[in-house]
């Protein structure tokens, strides 16, 4: 193990003031109305905000541009179908401040890196389409068929095998599609996307195993569903809206049960805001059952839950539904047999609870008709992603809760439309079957070999083998892992190119020159040469529909995505396709994705109705064609854990007032901090055997491969997690995690487990 980095012989029981204050009881209620209707006023002001926010998730507004949670039925739908955190990305997105050609001439790009990531966003919409002078290090103005002119040369210049186009998870089904046929017809399949960092273990999980790489339930199964699963999800935070449907399958009589090393305050008690009774009573209880496993633990949790069926169904002998599984699967024998070799001990050491607790939950699990598994970031982010991800599977395959009512698995997507891009082709692995089409439809021959995935272009950047990167929304800086590796990356490159509403991180570490192209949000209308125009979004549960934005653009020098995408493939490519009739009317898109992808057949019929359309999923019918008729068992071991003295295992996660790398605020009500984002929570008892007390200021040290790597001054929080685990907030922690730490198959980096050392803080040039 490497030498711990020297430290100033006064580093000691430095101590931050920091505002910490108790945890509330519930979630939602008066606090959530209370910091919407601030946000509101800062961002917008309130008439503006409130117009938004009654079009907000309607069927005749816009999506939201946080979750891809989904909406229920128009018929049945609340108009004011917003939670707190979808409230903020709105108020972010229609804020009234602007930075215009005015700000940029006034400050560098150095000077702007010395802002914090919640002062860039305050600076506001950017106005204008903007060029990188690299004498000044200032972005200047350019009219927009200069920097399509500029973006195109430098792709030509570059060739195919040295660009990389990236995806944000907002992107528009239709910006997507032509975004993806524009990189292709160039002779590239190098699309890395937020897919990759997020539910890419996901994909490729269920892919293997049920033939699908997407869930199987609809937002319909809740309200019949007997259990519901949590796993590895905080959706007070991440899908706040979840917290509704989860109130109503707890109010029925289900039961919720949270996997989760955090026991959290949004699945404790939820109290509507929209409903005042649950004022008075203080909420609604959720979970029934709080699992806190180790960080990492939920392989050997699930696995010990699927050893405790097997023994219940031998004392009872009707736990296991016998038809499906000799009808439906595969491999169960192999897989019975090595859950039944692994021992408890070894199983609840793995997992870091009782024994007596997996039992429990597998007695819930046998005594429920219909079962749902829910579960995000806290299992895609390990090594051990894909096999986790299966063993959710294998359990659900027991009892056939898989392609019934009120059944199935669900993983729950964190951005909207990061579904539908995958959807519609953006992926670095494309199947042959959908080049073929492109190939028929188009007239061209697109690449056939696999391209380069998020960390590997980051590494084929670093290494010089990539020249220009063009993104579609997001921020590959701060979304990434290893940051300081990814901005040195980025500045190798000779040319960045980024569609954005808002200045973010990465445009400040710009490759030698650089373009900024200023887009339309969702909440804004779209007026085209064809008149106003809609784009569509898909979301976690399948169901395409339709996004209407109805407030006046922050300029009238901002194109939409569609627009944008497709003035790079008229300067690029030419007359190949009638780039300026696609841009000018997205039903021409519509056509001809619907020419192009099954499932979309009369695409712009069906979107046009309330509640648009599900495209179809075989697994839920019961159809595992795609892995040769029968849903498979596949067969895991957990992993090893255990750590070195002095180690902990670290996680990270967001706090209530961000989502994704947009910060939006400094606190985190549900978790009892404000005013700071630079915190460590630990175990209380962690916590005193390291020598550390609480609000001390303290260095984190990662350690990988020998590798070592440091993010200074954190703030040591006690928090309710179990002995040896950690967690801190992104993407403050991101330089902790190493980049070529990562998932087996999906390639995704282990954000959800890093080893780390806490130490007290080295005092920055002899000061506090």
């Amino acid at each position: 193990m490497a030498d711990e980095p020297p430290h100033d012989d006064d580093a000691g029981t430095e101590l931050a003031d920091v505002d910490l204050s108790d945890v509330p009881r519930a979630a939602g209620g008066l606090g959530a109305v209370v910091v919407t209707t601030r946000f509101l006023w800062r961002e917008t002001g309130l008439r503006r905000g409130a117009r938004a926010l009654l079009a907000i998730n309607q069927a005749d507004g816009f999506d939201c541009p946080g979750c891809a949670w989904p909406e229920a039925d128009p018929s049945v739908r609340h108009r004011l179908e917003f939670c707190e955190n979808g409230a903020k990305a709105v108020a972010e997105e229609a804020t009234t401040r602007r930075a215009d050609p005015g700000l940029f001439a006034s400050i560098s790009v150095d000077d702007l890196r010395k802002l914090s990531d919640f002062e860039l966003g305050q600076l506001g919409r950017i106005t204008d389409p903007l060029v990188l002078d690299p004498a000044t290090r200032r972005y200047l103005p350019i009219a927009w068929d200069d920097a399509f002119r500029l973006l195109a040369d430098e792709l030509r210049a570059a060739g195919p095998e040295r660009s990389a186009f990236y995806t944000s998870g907002r992107t528009s089904n239709e910006a997507a599609f032509l975004y993806q046929l524009v990189g292709r017809w160039f002779g590239t399949n190098h699309f890395p996307d937020c897919a990759n960092l997020c539910h890419e273990s996901s994909g490729v999980a269920l892919g293997e195993v049920i033939g699908v790489s997407k869930g199987t339930v609809g937002l319909d199964d809740f309200d019949q569903a007997d259990l519901i699963l949590v796993i590895g999800q905080n959706p007070g935070t991440n899908h706040p809206r979840m917290l509704s449907t989860l109130r109503e399958a707890a109010r029925r009589g289900a039961t919720i049960v949270s996997i989760n090393p955090l026991r959290e305050v949004g699945l404790s008690r939820f109290a509507h805001p929209q409903k005042p009774l649950d004022f008075v009573r203080g909420g609604v209880p959720l979970a029934a059952e709080f699992v806190q496993v180790q960080i990492g633990g939920d392989l050997a949790f699930l696995l010990g839950v699927g050893k405790a069926v097997l023994e219940l169904d031998v004392a009872r002998g009707d736990v296991l539904d016998r038809g499906f599984l000799a009808e439906h699967t595969t491999g169960f024998d192999d897989w019975k047999r090595h859950v039944e070799a692994l021992s408890w001990s070894s199983l609840a050491l793995g997992a870091g609870v009782a024994e007596e607790q997996i039992r429990r939950v597998a007695a819930l699990y046998a005594g429920a008709e219909r079962v749902i598994a829910c579960w995000a970031m806290g299992l895609t982010q390990h090594k051990h992603a894909v096999p986790t991800i299966q063993e959710i599977s294998n359990l659900m395959l027991l009892r056939g809760n898989l392609g019934r009512p009120g059944a199935g698995l669900c993983p729950v997507r964190g951005h909207s439309n990061v579904q539908g891009d995958r959807t519609v082709g953006i992926t670095a692995k494309p199947k042959p079957a959908f080049l073929d089409k492109l190939r028929d439809v188009f007239g061209f021959e697109p690449p056939r070999a696999a391209g380069r995935d998020v960390v590997d272009t980051i590494h084929a950047m670093g290494a010089g083998g990539v020249d220009v990167l063009v993104c579609l929304g997001g921020n590959f800086l701060s979304a990434n892992p290893d940051t300081d590796k990814v901005a040195e990356a980025l500045e190798r490159l000779r040319f960045t190119a980024s569609v954005t509403t808002k200045l973010n991180r990465s445009h400040l570490h710009p490759g030698q020159r650089a373009l900024i192209l200023p887009c339309l949000g969702r909440t804004e209308t779209d007026v085209q040469a064809g008149g106003p125009q809609f784009v569509t979004v898909e979301d976690s549960m399948s169901i395409v529909h339709r996004s209407q934005g109805v407030l006046a653009p922050a300029s009238g020098a901002l194109r939409s995505e569609p627009a944008i995408v497709a003035g790079l493939g008229k300067a690029l490519l030419g007359g190949v396709v009638d780039w300026d009739a696609l841009a000018g009317d997205y039903d021409k898109i519509r056509d001809l994705i619907e020419r192009t992808l099954p499932g979309f057949e009369r695409f712009n019929e069906r979107v046009r109705a309330p509640h648009g359309f599900r495209l179809p999923n075989a697994a839920r019918e019961r159809n595992f064609a795609g892995v040769g008729g029968r849903a498979r068992f596949a067969v895991s071991t957990p992993p090893d854990l255990r750590l070195p003295p002095g180690r902990l295992r670290m996680m990270t996660l967001r706090s209530h007032d961000q989502y994704n790398t947009t910060i939006y605020g400094l606190d985190d009500r549900y978790r009892g901090v404000h005013g700071e984002r630079r915190v460590v929570f630990l175990n209380s008892t962690d916590l005193a055997e390291l020598g550390l007390v609480e609000r001390q200021v303290v260095d984190l040290i990662s350690e990988w491969n020998g590798e070592e790597r440091l993010a200074r001054r954190f703030i040591a929080v006690p928090f309710d997690l179990p002995r040896g685990c950690a967690a801190t907030y992104f993407p403050e922690a991101n330089p902790l995690v190493p980049l070529g730490s990562v998932a087996d198959k999906s390639n995704t980096p282990t954000s959800k487990s890093v080893v780390i050392r806490v130490v007290p803080a080295k005092r920055l040039n002899g000061a506090s």
